[in-house]
């Protein structure tokens, strides 16, 4: 069987950058205050995550690459908060802890999914002995084949000329994501990441296509940069290099519900491919379709591997074929998401209309379809010598090829019992008129708070009936 494969992201990333915790006080509100013209909100929940750049190091590790963070906080309850967050995504922290100033904290109080305030906890680290932080610099991006600055304006970077300097001394990419007009500190960079706004601020109002580029190249010019990556929001992103043509990748968001996080998941997924060995028009291609996901997410997100995968269409021929591990991390996303994953199996021999009829019906039950076929071994073991007619390739390719089905696994036993009892999917669908409890995984899809769907095969329809035809011509 040809799987698609996902991207096997090896190369070390380290961030540098200001790290700030996010906080969301939720809860009802159902009064206005007696004490002011304001309302109450009783906090019901509490919600913490990464922001700034460790939240560029949660995109790098969630597409499975290593990742060192370095960055600058108190010594305070809330540092604590971000570094085991952090931890928990297998990323290497070290932070510089000061004791006159506050971990960087954006508390948003939420009602009714409506932020009713922001409050900020914050001084500019920018007075800081800066030995301090090039010393947790020098040695974090020891064997790192991309170094991303992730500039929020907040003092964490106000060394990042020097920093510069150490990486290209070291033949390390230095990726940076700059903040305010500037620019002149980020000299001999490898690459800038500016959005649409923050570009025009530098260079002025861009007319067109080519007027970006003409701009773009007099920017690297000036600063000495190698490349220039300008997002462009609705219109994808635009690649600028010296002596080579522009290149303009649209955007690939189908719907946009929400922006944020969307840079931070750009430079994060492109320094990964970087650092991974891809060349710079992949990478970009990479970050473009990662930012087209994210934004079609509620809230900070990140994306896996297996997304990337498929909205980019890599390896077209075994569109939505996954092995039993990769299937494992998609189900457990989907599921996350609070899509309802349906589940069947069988050998698809030769696909008839029995067969499209009963997996559309399946497919209805859910939001996706997993079909989980018998290896050619398994065939010969339940039908005889004789079969498969169809190789396991092919059957593949044909199951994979219907618009009901989204991923196809196979499987070598006699049932797939211990793969059902692995994916665990929210209904179990099997055809014919079998019996519940004679259905492989049943116990433990009911056991998971699944349940258990038997849909009746179409009268007449059978792959045994046309292989006798075909016998019988």
């Amino acid at each position: 069987m040809n799987s698609a494969k996902s991207v096997n992201f090896t190369g070390l990333v380290t961030v540098v950058g200001d790290v700030m915790l996010d906080s969301y006080w939720k809860g009802p509100s159902n009064r206005i205050s007696p004490e002011a013209p304001v309302p109450v909100v009783r906090v019901t929940d509490r919600e913490e995550r990464a922001g700034g750049a460790a939240n560029v190091a949660i995109n790098i590790a969630s597409l499975g690459a290593p990742c060192n963070l370095v960055g600058i906080v108190g010594e305070d309850k809330n540092a604590e908060i971000l570094e085991k967050i952090v931890r928990s995504h297998s990323i290497k922290t070290d932070f510089v802890l000061t004791k006159d100033h506050p971990t960087i904290t954006k508390l948003r109080v939420l009602s009714r999914n409506q932020q009713l305030l922001r409050l900020d906890f914050e001084d500019s680290f920018s007075n800081l002995d800066e030995d301090m932080i090039l010393k947790s610099f020098k040695e974090s991006i020891k064997n790192s084949k991309v170094v991303i600055f992730s500039d929020y304006g907040k003092g964490s970077l106000a060394s990042v000329s020097k920093m510069i300097e150490i990486t290209s001394s070291l033949g390390i990419m230095s990726l940076i994501d700059p903040k305010g007009t500037d620019f002149e500190k980020y000299r001999g960079a490898t690459l800038l990441t500016p959005n649409m706004s923050e570009f025009e601020a530098v260079v002025g109002k861009v007319a067109n296509d080519d007027d970006l580029e003409q701009k773009a190249l007099a920017l690297i010019n000036k600063l000495d940069l190698k490349m220039l990556l300008v997002t462009r929001s609705e219109d994808g992103m635009s690649l600028i290099r010296p002596g080579m043509n522009a290149v303009h990748l649209p955007t690939y968001a189908r719907e946009v519900y929400d922006v944020t996080g969307a840079g931070d998941t750009v430079i994060g997924t492109l320094g990964t491919c970087l650092a991974s060995g891809m060349d710079i028009v992949t990478s970009c291609e990479y970050a473009n379709s990662a930012a087209g996901i994210v934004v079609g997410k509620i809230g900070t997100s990140t994306v896996s591997p297996q997304e990337l995968e498929r909205a980019l269409g890599k390896n077209a021929e075994s569109h939505g074929v996954l092995s039993e591990d990769e299937l494992y991390k998609v189900v457990r996303e989907l599921q996350s998401h609070g899509e309802k994953v349906v589940m069947t199996n069988g050998c698809f021999d030769i696909i008839h209309p029995g067969h499209v009829t009963y997996l559309r019906q399946a497919k209805a039950l859910g939001s996706k379809l997993i079909v989980a076929v018998n290896s050619d071994d398994s065939v010969k073991r339940l039908k005889g010598d004789s079969r498969p007619i169809n190789s396991l390739e092919d059957r593949i390719a044909v199951l994979s090829g219907l618009s009901s089905v989204d991923y196809v696994v196979s499987f070598s036993e006699d049932t797939p019992q211990k793969l059902i009892s692995r994916i665990l999917p929210d209904i179990l669908v099997k055809g014919g008129d079998y019996k519940v409890e004679e259905i492989a995984g049943h116990k433990e899809v009911i056991a998971n708070g699944g349940k258990v769907v038997i849909i009746p095969f179409v009268e007449g329809k059978s792959t045994t009936r046309i292989v006798n035809k075909i016998q019988n011509v």
